[in-house]
């Protein structure tokens, strides 16, 4: 009896010896602006984490952050993470990503997602190859398929509006693109700058008598403020095509976007092999997803008086 109750004695303190020591993490997550792409980058990384055994409450504490689309705000965040010393930093959206990657200095592995251009940012050389101990996941719109859908829905249109951030390297790098690509489809591009939110209204004023449509990007200044741009653009009787599913919810007529809820969850999954000490940041290159989806708002759509051809019929989604 004795030595069975040594014996119970002995695989308890193994037991709580073993808990003690079980590998759990700390890591900070700053998000750069409120809206819901960004929202949904968030959830789906921490699925991403939950798939490979790290979940919040259990081994893995966040400390998570919203910078409220202000950089200054970006910047105190990420010396927050820094100055706790997490096992990691997150940054969702290229100037929250920007920030950590500063802030950690080559000490702390950085993770990326919600990234239109990583070499743009920072992140990667030319080549692919990361610039430190970072890697993540970029958001790299699907332009060519943007453009030839807004001309199959519109036919007659000539000029797409595109509104962006001055200060966001994501939007400079894609409305190149816009711009390089645009004359296949026989579209000019009409780009409008702001330096805030407050900057909003009266760049619509100006925008919008001069084009036929706007095409949103992944601003995620520009996307804070999508109610002020729909309100606007409705009344001009223009429609406004979003950059991903979210967008079209709340009111776009359609985007050839990407799922945001899906990109998280690829981060969150590469995340989990540099927490797990499998690989290092650097050693992982950047990742992006491919294969955009057709999502359209019907009720939009009929506003407007536009239809789908049989092709963009066959792979529409219907953003609900």
């Amino acid at each position: 009896m004795k030595r069975t109750l040594t014996m119970m004695i002995a695989l308890a303190l193994i037991l709580v010896s073993s808990l003690a020591f079980a590998q759990s993490y700390t890591i900070g997550i700053g998000q750069f602006a409120p809206h819901a792409s960004l929202d949904n980058c968030y959830e789906g990384f921490l699925a991403g984490l939950a798939e490979a055994g790290i979940v919040e409450g259990e081994n893995l504490k966040v400390d998570y952050q919203n910078a409220q689309a202000d950089m200054g705000i970006a910047q105190q965040i990420a010396g927050q993470f820094a100055g706790k010393k997490v096992d990691m930093m997150v940054g969702i959206a290229t100037p929250m990503a920007q920030a950590c990657y500063n802030a950690a200095s080559g000490r702390i592995p950085t993770i990326f997602t919600a990234v239109t251009d990583p070499v743009a940012a920072g992140f990667a050389a030319a080549d692919g190859k990361a610039t430190g101990d970072i890697t993540g996941t970029s958001d790299a719109l699907p332009i060519d398929a943007q453009l030839k859908t807004i001309r199959a829905m519109l036919p007659d249109a000539k000029k797409i509006g595109i509104l962006y951030t001055t200060s966001e390297v994501n939007s400079l790098s894609a409305i190149e693109i816009y711009k390089q690509l645009a004359p296949n489809y026989g579209f000019e591009i009409v780009e409008s700058g702001i330096s805030t939110i407050a900057d909003m209204p009266l760049a619509l004023d100006a925008l919008l008598p001069k084009v036929d449509c706007l095409s949103n990007l992944t601003d995620n200044t520009v996307v804070s403020a999508l109610a002020l741009m729909l309100d606007k653009a409705n009344a001009a009787k223009k429609p406004v095509f979003g950059s991903e599913i979210e967008q079209v919810k709340l009111g776009c007529i359609a985007a050839e976007g990407l799922d945001y809820l899906a990109l998280g969850k690829q981060t969150g999954l590469m995340a989990a092999k540099v927490l797990k000490g499998e690989a290092k940041a650097g050693d992982i290159p950047y990742e992006i997803i491919t294969e955009p989806g057709l999502y359209v708002n019907s009720k939009v759509m009929k506003q407007f008086g536009v239809t789908l051809n049989d092709e963009l019929a066959a792979r529409a989604i219907e953003a609900e």
